[in-house]
């Protein structure tokens, strides 16, 4: 019997500027649930975090959400998780998150979006990991990113000879079909 694959998504609990940014979790949690991939992320029922979650658990798909217990006063718990784990800091939670998971996907977010993907990203590039992991780059949000690794590399901060091991997906449907190329 095989073990059920896990993709962590990291991504805002709010729903940002774009209405495509909903859509686009909207769209990555259905095709999770399609796909047979199990869903762990923050642990809310607000913003792009529920869109994801909502979307998976409404699809049949298996929700996990991890949330410090601190976080459940600012953020509403999703209680429809089929699992949902409650941790005293917010590295024990990023800690369970990248164990229970076998991809990472950084939809549009803030600054914790871009913490738990640089930190992700910062562990595969020291062979850490090899887990996929996927910028979703939904309306260019992620450009400013990019161009700043760019300026990294340029400025010799990042070797040549030390890839950053990320994909970017411009479309919520392509990121599904991107994980199983990586595991492949």
């Amino acid at each position: 019997m095989t073990k059920a694959r896990n993709i962590c998504v990291y991504c805002g609990s709010g729903h940002g500027a774009q209405n495509a940014y909903a859509a686009a979790a909207a769209r990555l949690g259905r095709d999770m649930a399609a796909a047979g991939l199990g869903l762990v992320y923050g642990g809310a029922s607000i913003g792009l975090m529920g869109e994801v979650a909502r979307a998976v658990h409404d699809n049949g798909g298996h929700v996990t959400g991890v949330i410090p217990r601190f976080l459940t006063k600012h953020e509403v718990v999703y209680h429809e998780a089929q699992e949902m784990l409650f941790t005293e800091t917010m590295q024990e939670r990023k800690h369970i998150m990248a164990e229970r998971s076998d991809a990472f996907v950084a939809l549009p977010g803030g600054i914790g979006t871009l913490e738990e993907l640089v930190e992700m990203m910062t562990l595969a590039q020291l062979a850490r990991h090899q887990k996929p992991i996927i910028l979703a780059n939904i309306d260019n949000f992620w450009d400013p990113l990019i161009n700043l690794f760019d300026h990294m590399r340029e400025e010799a901060f990042i070797r040549a000879e030390i890839p950053l091991q990320f994909t970017v997906c411009h479309s919520a449907a392509d990121i599904v079909p991107a994980i199983r190329a990586a595991w492949n």
